[in-house]
């Protein structure tokens, strides 16, 4: 990856539907060749996709909860039946495992604290858990599903 493909990723993710004339021309080529990377880039699995950006709160999802999860199992077959089970769930919008007291991390997007319940019934069901921690956002100050894109390839 150069620097232009890099260009073109960030361009992308500011708009994605920029149109190809001038994504080409931000970044120095002419539509063809910029097009070829960009299917390049989708074709390497580096662009994931291309989605509309929604306002949780304009579609009636008020409310963002944080969810810990902490089990006393760890082997293969619980991981693959928790992450079959949560990423089912669609209130989930991801999953991390995580390094240090907590064991796993959702982010849950409902639209009230009686969806909340209903889908934290629906959680405890699913699998054996050994201690469910619910944080409920009480203001989103800053969200972005942009990366910052490093000028090197340099890990």
């Amino acid at each position: 990856m150069d620097a232009i493909d890099r260009k073109i990723l960030t361009l992308l993710q500011e708009n994605a539907d920029i149109a190809v004339a001038d994504l080409a021309r931000a970044v120095g080529l002419s539509p063809t060749p910029c097009w070829k990377r960009v299917q390049k880039l989708e074709a390497a699995d580096v662009i994931l996709g291309r989605v509309a950006l929604v306002d949780p709160q304009k579609v009636g999802l008020g409310l963002t909860v944080f969810v810990s999860i902490e089990t006393e199992d760890h082997s293969q077959p619980w991981l693959a039946r928790f992450a079959a089970a949560v990423s089912a769930m669609p209130e989930v919008m991801d999953i991390y495992r995580m390094a240090g007291d907590v064991d796993y991390l959702l982010r849950v997007v409902v639209a009230d604290t009686a969806a909340y319940d209903a889908f934290y019934q629906k959680l405890i069901a699913a699998v054996p858990l050994k201690k469910v921690t619910s944080r409920f956002a009480m203001e989103r100050v800053k969200s972005s599903s942009a990366y910052r894109i490093p000028e090197s390839a340099e890990r």
